[in-house]
């Protein structure tokens, strides 16, 4: 045998067991997304919040209260966006969230058990007379780390609940059901099975919260010391705004009423134009781009192959390598370095961004992306460099002004698609699935620099990166052996699982295979990073005016 085959079969050897790996490491990621809830669920919690705060709007100065009958417009977008009722519609939201968090909580105390019962075993094996084998100990120490984080977050997903319980409970108060308010607040002092271990500081003080409460809605009202400190520790928003309200009028603070009333109408005219704004955007966006798919289609059927959608549609690729050079770039380039090479390097070097602050979180995911995908065109370009010249068309970034075109057009047509198929696959996975934990971070981390760091990685670093990518190199590649649709397909969905989330699967193929066209199409990769940053900065923008919002 020569030396050649020898180095071709030692190469495809490592490929192989990087390829087992790489499989079991999504798979793993992606079984683990199943007991994670989905950011969507909280998405929804934060413009439920709004759309409190929005119904407390009167239509009166902040400063005279007197009518403002100069903006009708606000009144009327006011009576579009809340509906007929707006408590009722948002204790739904609560009742449904603390549902899927219930959920959540059995699934983790499952997993948790069969851990604990895990580390019996092994623990049973090491007080054996026979010395314990390395391994064992190594699977000893594995389980506990797992048996700590589920604990975590077992923890996490208590605090929610108890949380989600005062809330539950004032919104009930509110709308007059005194009886199922105190019952709400009641059974919430009385910890469940799975919580009795995570029972913290923390609990101990939503329990006095919840006393409070209790207090103040009962029959023969009752004010309990530290009440208003109470409150502001353990409620925020409108659920504060009402509770400290029913606080002052028991205790006949008119002033302090008087001043939380102007404060608070004031966040609900903010509210009102928070929610214009995040229903709007891709509301108006949507019907522009139902209304262009449906031109887009009517095209296709009247002028055939002259019509924009098939430009280029079965115009496939020269591809001057095969599939090995295919699997190759997939496996080294993107899931090699992104999911072994990087985590270990971090884990040498003890950075642990568990702990850091939320900037610094930001600057941590901008440089490890920004490393990772370095790596990736490394890879791809010493693999394609024995193929240099390319053919035409390959990597193509062309200036004409097509490319904003197709990439607005794609964005606008993606919006619709995309929002139905998200609908569907919410029923589908009730609030599970998990997201990826950058939007989380961009959620709730309301800090200029941090939000400046996450738009640098999701408008620029990823749709750069990801499309040279997925667009740039894999679905060219597969139409080799592939028609074109078939290659926008395939690599619309290996885009949406490398995002390593279940929930996210079908909406991100769905935009995957919207980019795929829009690349197949203009044969330019700026249309499709134009859609790309388009899309997250779409979705950075409604985080952040959720987030605003959210207290």
């Amino acid at each position: 045998m020569t030396t050649e085959r020898w180095i071709l079969m030692i190469k495809r050897l490592i490929l192989g067991i990087l390829t087992i790996f790489a499989f079991a490491s999504v798979t793993l990621s992606l079984l683990q997304s199943l007991s994670q809830p989905q950011i969507q669920s909280r998405l929804e919690l934060y413009q439920t919040n709004l759309l409190l705060h929005a119904s407390e709007w009167q239509g009166n100065s902040s400063e005279t209260g007197t009518p403002q009958e100069s903006v009708p417009d606000l009144k009327a977008a006011r009576n579009a966006l809340l509906g007929e009722k707006p408590l009722k519609t948002a204790q739904e939201q609560y009742q449904e969230t603390r549902k899927s968090a219930q959920k959540t909580q059995s699934n983790l105390a499952a997993q948790l058990k069969d851990v604990s019962d895990k580390i019996s075993q092994v623990q049973g094996i090491e007080d054996e007379d026979a010395p314990t084998p390395e391994e064992v100990k190594i699977q000893l120490q594995r389980s506990m780390q797992q048996q700590q984080q589920l604990q975590g977050l077992l923890s996490q997903v208590q605090q929610l609940i108890d949380e989600l319980d005062l809330r539950i409970g004032v919104l009930q108060a509110h709308q007059g059901d005194q009886k199922a308010a105190l019952n709400t607040w009641s059974q919430f002092t009385k910890p469940s099975a799975e919580a009795v271990a995570s029972v913290s500081a923390s609990k101990d003080s939503m329990v006095q919260t919840a006393q409070v409460l209790i207090g103040l809605w009962s029959e023969q009202p009752r004010l309990l010391p530290d009440a208003e400190s109470q409150i502001q520790k353990d409620l925020e928003g409108w659920f504060r705004y009402r509770a400290l309200t029913k606080l002052y009028q028991l205790q006949q603070r008119q002033d302090a009423q008087l001043s939380l009333q102007a404060k608070e109408q004031e966040l609900a005219e903010q509210a009102i134009f928070k929610l214009a704004l995040i229903g709007g955007i891709p509301g108006f966006g949507g019907l522009l781009g139902v209304g262009l798919f449906v031109f887009l289609i009517v095209q296709r059927l009247l002028k055939g192959k002259e019509s924009l959608l098939a430009t280029n549609s079965n115009v496939p690729w020269e591809t001057p390598w095969n599939w090995e050079i295919i699997w190759q770039v997939f496996i080294l380039g993107f899931f090699f370095i992104g999911q072994l090479l990087l985590p270990t390097l971090f884990h040498w070097l003890g950075v642990n961004p568990s702990n850091y602050d939320v900037r610094m979180k930001a600057f941590y995911v901008l440089a490890s992306y920004l490393l990772m995908a370095s790596g990736g065109l490394l890879v791809l370009y010493f693999s394609l460099k024995p193929f240099f010249p390319l053919p035409q068309d390959w990597f193509s970034f062309k200036w004409r002004l097509s490319w904003i075109a197709w990439g607005l057009g794609g964005y606008f047509v993606a919006l619709p698609l995309v929002i139905l198929v998200s609908f569907l696959n919410q029923k589908l996975w009730q609030g599970q699935g998990g997201s990826n934990p950058i939007l989380s971070l961009a959620l709730e981390g309301q800090d200029n620099v941090a939000l400046f760091l996450f738009c640098v990685t999701a408008c620029v670093a990823a749709p750069m990166f990801e499309e040279i990518f997925f667009r740039g190199f894999l679905l060219p590649s597969l139409t080799r052996y592939l028609p074109v649709w078939g290659a926008i397909v395939a690599s619309g969905f290996l885009f949406a699982l490398a995002h390593l989330s279940f929930s996210e699967v079908l909406p991100l193929a769905t935009l995957g295979i919207v980019l795929g066209i829009v690349y197949t199409r203009s044969r330019n990769l700026l249309a499709s990073m134009l859609l790309h940053g388009l899309w997250n900065a779409g979705t950075l923008l409604s985080l952040f005016v959720l987030g605003s919002g959210a207290s």
